[in-house]
């Protein structure tokens, strides 16, 4: 939707504003002219794009509101932290929130985000991909409406490998095939006792067909062989020979650098790493000259990192069956403590339309959520791999959804670092009694 067809929900947020609260156009939260202020928080990474869509949609509104974009803290716990100390003191000076995916649900359940009301629902559901929609779903109703995203592919030298490999145990036999010639052969994974450890393993059981948790929230770990299948091919790729020895403390920026001094021959990471190995010069890979051996040189041996950088769809567990990958990104909600809900939810519609969410796809490196903007040619222009990024959105899955989820993904990235000690024979078990303990704990509600 444009910024200027936001008129067009008008009628549905009125309907929202009756059956929410009486929105008023005139004491806290409104402007001298009486105009409707709201309040938005956003992310430090993004915020030049953040502001200018909420500038873009006051302008559209016609005179409805005005969207003051604010920017919170840096660190993704601390956003977390102040939105919650916020809402718990029932600010309302809090109107739309910037969340990200892994919040949804602690939330919801927390009574901090109103629900969509179902025919603006709908109409989110149809015009985004499902695997970020699912994102802003909890208990079958939708909290948080889906405004970029972000997936995992394969990259990969196509010097090395011609032919990409489809499944780990083909990545895993192609790298130690190029270590016993003496070629770049690590595989760049975020092994990391962080976030980055948890959505690998989740990946890794939802493509062999399991789950971490139930939709009603049982744990599902131990039930099948998934969480094992999960568990073996992670170690492998630690013991092997294609192992980078700082695996077990290597998050997204380690694998970036690896592959663009020439030492990888193959990444899982996200899109944005295509942007850093076509920016030529120091603070990008594009610039960096290898010869035939992967070694970085000083002589310009005619080919760069860019020119031999490839990308295919993230290895699956499974020949015949395509990865699950985890995504994120940052979801709009509307904050229970607003007074002016029908407005916000207005609002929201503009902040996610064609051209914001082009803007921040292009400007800040974040995929974008609308189906239509993957045949838009200027999108496809800034995001060669675009093909690859649908697909692997249109197969995604999504972190558990439990209120405790910071607890749940502490537990799974505690006890899989460093990934080379994982035995599933013995971890199998303390795992699942390990996120039953945290899925407990109801969430880290301040």
């Amino acid at each position: 939707m444009h910024c200027g067809e936001a008129s067009g929900w008008r009628v549905v947020a009125a309907a929202v504003g009756l059956l929410l609260v009486a929105a008023t156009l005139t004491g806290c939260g409104s402007g001298d002219s009486g105009r409707v202020v709201l309040h938005s928080y956003s992310p430090v990474d993004g915020a030049d794009q953040y502001a200018a869509a909420a500038a873009a949609c006051s302008r559209a509104s016609g005179g409805r509101y005005t969207i003051q974009m604010r920017t919170g803290r840096r660190s993704t716990d601390d956003q977390r932290l102040q939105l919650a100390r916020r809402l718990v003191a029932n600010d309302s000076d809090l109107d739309i929130m910037l969340l990200d995916v892994i919040w949804t649900a602690e939330f919801a359940q927390a009574g901090w985000i109103l629900p969509y009301p179902a025919d603006l629902a709908r109409h989110v559901e149809q015009e985004t991909l499902q695997g970020p929609y699912e994102t802003g779903t909890y208990q079958g109703r939708l909290y948080a409406a889906p405004l970029n995203t972000n997936t995992q592919l394969l990259w990969y030298r196509t010097d090395l490998v011609p032919n990409p490999p489809r499944t780990w145990d083909e990545m895993i036999q192609m790298a130690e095939d190029l270590a016993a010639r003496g070629l770049p052969h690590y595989i760049e994974v975020q092994g990391a006792q962080f976030e980055g450890l948890t959505v690998w393993f989740n990946t890794l059981v939802t493509t062999a067909g399991g789950s971490i948790l139930s939709e009603n929230g049982e744990v599902e770990v131990a039930h099948g062989d998934a969480a094992r299948r999960a568990m073996e091919v992670m170690a492998r790729v630690a013991t092997s020979p294609a192992a980078d020895p700082s695996l077990s403390v290597a998050k997204e920026t380690d694998a970036r650098l690896a592959m663009e001094a020439g030492l990888a021959a193959f990444q899982v990471n996200y899109p944005a790493v295509h942007a850093s190995v076509n920016t030529p010069g120091p603070d990008g890979g594009g610039g960096t000259f290898i010869d035939p051996l992967g070694r970085p040189t000083i002589q310009d041996t005619g080919r760069r990192v860019r020119d031999v950088f490839g990308w295919t769809a993230y290895p699956s567990v499974m020949s015949g069956k395509p990865a699950t990958v985890t995504v994120g990104g940052l979801n709009l909600g509307v904050s229970t403590t607003s007074q002016h809900p029908a407005e916000a939810f207005e609002a929201v519609q503009c902040l996610r339309n064609r051209e914001n969410q082009l803007r921040n796809a292009i400007d800040a490196g974040m995929p974008p959520t609308l189906r239509e903007l993957y045949d838009d040619p200027a999108f496809q222009r800034e995001y060669p791999a675009w093909q690859a990024i649908r697909d692997s959105l249109a197969a995604a899955s999504v972190r558990p959804k439990t209120p405790a989820y910071q607890n749940v993904s502490i537990v799974i990235s505690d006890l899989l670092n460093p990934p080379a000690e994982i035995n599933p024979d013995t971890m199998l078990g303390q795992l699942t009694d390990g996120i039953a303990e945290a899925v407990k704990s109801e969430g880290l509600v301040p």
